[in-house]
C-alpha cells in the first residue's frame, strides 16, 4: 500500500508531508489526501515511489 510506504519513509527520514507531497508530485495536500482515502492512478504511484528511491540513493542508503 502507497500510504504505508509513505508514512514510513516520512518517519525514517522526517520530512513534513507538505514537502514530501511538494517535491514528490508537486502537490503539497498529497499525504492528507492518502490519509483520507485517495487512491493515486498509476503514474503518480510511479513518481511517488520514484521520488523516494531517488532520494534514498541520494543521501547513501
Amino acid at each position: 500500500m502507497l500510504l504505508r510506504a509513505v508514512e514510513k519513509f516520512l518517519r525514517e527520514y522526517s520530512i513534513p508531508a507538505t514537502r514530501f507531497g511538494r517535491e514528490s508530485v508537486r502537490d503539497p495536500r498529497l499525504v492528507f489526501d492518502l490519509r483520507r482515502g485517495r487512491e493515486p492512478g498509476d503514474r503518480m504511484r510511479r513518481r511517488v515511489e520514484h521520488f523516494m528511491n531517488t532520494y534514498r540513493r541520494s543521501i547513501g542508503q
